[in-house]
């Protein structure tokens, strides 16, 4: 992972017209090849964060920066060419009657030729392990492939950096780890910059390089997952809880006095501290 930063999201505020103040003191840097996630509860500004960072949102107090560009300053075409937004719904995103169609919509508008064209939709909709798909309609595919051709349609765009809104919204436990899967796939193997925003607790530490806690607009916590998930009583406070394994050893610890040199993230992990911790009771 190179120290490059690919986004600079400074926010002083951010006011709705009604006045609700959405954003406020947000400071985010996104480094390239990074997998970051944005952790909060529901309607704690992840949506509205992530279209400040896509070029969406413009009215604010504050700078968001694209490779070191004020993004304002930017035209779409010169965003979108490098950072792209999949949406919690994809159906506010796919409108073609063909998958080829819609993945192919973002590289014909960029003035690609009709072969350059083919050769990406081809190669973003194998990207996605959705081979086989082109000529599927849309209305036939389930909600979990409907999400991947999402991503499809911007990684054909040549997207270095995927914003992606709940990605895991909607599946089933098997989609959900099919999806992170394979986005981390995409971040590792092809170099993807993601920033994910998400509530899930459990799937943060199984992935995530760095994670941000968003509560009521302003960032709580940012850091490292073994560095944000510490204090339980705070993630509370943020209607938020820790991951279940965390939240196990953090009982074993506290309420039956089970000595454990760190909170674990993982399942591994937390099989291996328990082994300790018991063979240390003998």
């Amino acid at each position: 992972m190179e120290d490059v930063i690919r986004l600079a999201t400074k926010i002083r505020s951010l006011v709705y017209p009604d006045g609700t103040q959405a954003l406020h003191d947000i400071s985010i840097e996104i480094r390239k090849g990074e997998f970051t996630g944005i952790l909060g509860s529901n309607g704690s500004g992840k949506t509205t964060l992530l279209k400040v960072m896509d070029g969406l949102i413009r009215d604010y107090d504050g700078i968001n920066l694209l490779d070191g560009a004020d993004i304002k300053s930017l035209s779409a075409r010169d965003i979108y060419r490098k950072v792209g937004l999949v949406f919690q719904n994809p159906e506010d995103q796919l409108f073609a009657p063909t998958v080829f169609e819609d993945v192919a919509f973002g590289p014909l508008n960029m003035g690609f030729d009709e072969k350059e064209v083919s050769r990406r939709v081809t190669a973003a909709i194998k990207d996605v392990e959705m081979e086989g798909s082109a000529k599927k309609t849309i209305h036939n595919l389930s909600f979990g492939q409907k999400k991947r051709i999402c991503i499809a349609g911007l990684l054909a765009m040549g997207h270095e950096v995927l914003l992606l809104d709940e990605p895991t919204a909607g599946l089933d436990p098997m989609g959900e780890y099919k999806m992170m899967h394979l986005l981390t796939k995409l971040n590792k193997e092809m170099g993807v910059t993601i920033v994910m925003a998400t509530h899930s607790v459990d799937l943060v530490p199984l992935f995530l390089h760095r994670l941000y806690i968003l509560s009521k607009g302003t960032i709580v916590r940012g850091g490292v997952p073994e560095e944000v998930f510490n204090a339980p009583e705070d993630m509370a406070k943020i209607r938020l809880r820790l991951p279940q394994m965390a939240e196990l050893i953090y009982r074993l610890k506290h309420e039956d006095n089970l000595q454990f040199d760190k909170i674990p993230l993982t399942i591994g992990e937390a099989r291996r501290e328990i082994i300790k911790a018991v063979k240390s009771e003998r």
